[in-house]
């Protein structure tokens, strides 16, 4: 088996879905988070803490497994489960958002073949095309692949988008015809931008082509909240009900949540890594920030509703000192927690979607997270 989603309730008053994502190597319930291990690490954290969070499928990044150690290398370790003494299901992302941030001239570099760019490791010139990206990934031998897609700025021109779109159509085409992993799962992604017309000539064409999921792409790039959200409903109008659909780069608890609303089963973002290494953490009245001196005598947990082991066993005394002292500990006790709250909303969210209370659970989260901010 590669993967299955069995959709098991529709939320009444939303589009919001409970699911679940029937994979080898275990079944897990949606919508979910994903913790994103771009190295294969979540960074700071053993596999060991990873499955503490409850986390189910995590994600890596092939383009940074390629430069280092290479696919062959992991290949040769078994797989990247293996590898990174993982169990639970993988994800890898085709490599084209970082591909695409490198490459700089666009007009250039990008072409029907593939993408030219530049290692940010050590300049080297590199080329990248939508067969290399499968064929990285069918050897890392993650239980889900990516297509290869163009990953456009924002904003740009209709014109510019249309093109957009049929490259990434045709770039998805030559990936599936050569994806040869038996075990392994490949996701289409929908393109389009801002622009209701391309989204749904996207979706149409990319669920023609039958792939095992499907993905919204190219959001969370800089556009008002007002054009995400209605990227995402135009991203989803047309894919098919039986098919797990994943929204790439989102883990804002409020963009979580309204994504949920709009039909999004899956997440991944390296959000909440990202700013526990920065001091910060999500708690039920809105992100903190331990650097802050009112935290000096605060003996409390993070979030007193938060059941993870930062906050079973740590004070916000105690995390501030290890950031203010930058010990390397601080980064990864609030890593821990900002993923399980991040898993722990996606777990609230799905008991709503059973009760078809999801527009209460909503604005209660909201009114609570909005009330004041550290």
């Amino acid at each position: 088996m590669k993967i299955n989603y069995q959709l098991l309730k529709k939320e009444t008053h939303t589009q919001a879905r409970f699911g679940i994502l029937q994979t080898r190597r275990g079944e897990y319930e949606t919508p979910m988070f994903m913790p994103v291990g771009t190295r294969a690490t979540i960074k700071g954290l053993t596999a060991e803490q990873v499955q503490s969070t409850h986390a189910g499928v995590v994600l890596a990044n092939t383009y940074h497994l390629w430069l280092r150690p290479g696919e062959d290398i992991i290949k040769e370790a078994g797989g990247l489960h293996r590898f990174m003494n993982y169990p639970g299901p993988i994800l890898t992302d085709s490599g084209g958002f970082q591909v695409f941030s490198l490459a700089k001239d666009k007009e250039k570099d990008i072409s029907e073949e593939g993408v030219h760019f530049k290692s940010h490791i050590d300049g080297q010139n590199l080329f990248l095309t939508p067969e290399k990206s499968i064929e990285i990934q069918n050897k890392l031998d993650s239980d889900i692949a990516m297509s290869f897609d163009e990953c456009p700025p924002y904003p740009v021109s209709y014109e510019y988008m249309k093109e957009s779109v049929n490259r990434t159509l045709r770039w998805a085409q030559r990936g599936k015809t050569v994806h040869n992993n038996e075990h392994q799962a490949l996701f289409g992604i929908v393109q389009g931008g801002e622009y209701t017309d391309l989204r749904e000539y996207s979706c149409k064409k990319t669920v023609e082509m039958d792939f095992d999921g499907y993905s919204i792409g190219g959001t969370s790039v800089g556009e008002s909240k007002e054009v995400m959200y209605k990227m995402i409903e135009d991203g989803v109008r047309y894919l098919p009900e039986n098919k797990v659909r994943y929204l790439m780069g989102v883990g804002d608890p409020i963009d979580i949540i309204e994504g949920v609303c709009r039909g999004i089963d899956i997440f991944d973002c390296v959000l909440p890594t990202r700013i526990a290494r920065h001091g910060q953490a999500f708690t039920r009245d809105g992100k903190i920030n331990l650097h802050n001196h009112q935290f000096l005598r605060d003996f409390t947990p993070l979030d007193p509703t938060c059941d993870c082991y930062t906050c079973q066993n740590y004070t916000k005394s105690y995390l501030r000192h290890l950031i203010t002292s930058k010990e390397m500990l601080g980064g990864t006790l609030l890593s821990i927690h900002n993923i399980r709250f991040l898993i722990k909303l996606t777990e609230e969210l799905r008991e709503a979607i059973k009760k078809d209370t999801l527009l209460e659970y909503r604005a209660s989260f909201i009114e609570k997270y909005n009330s004041k901010k550290l």
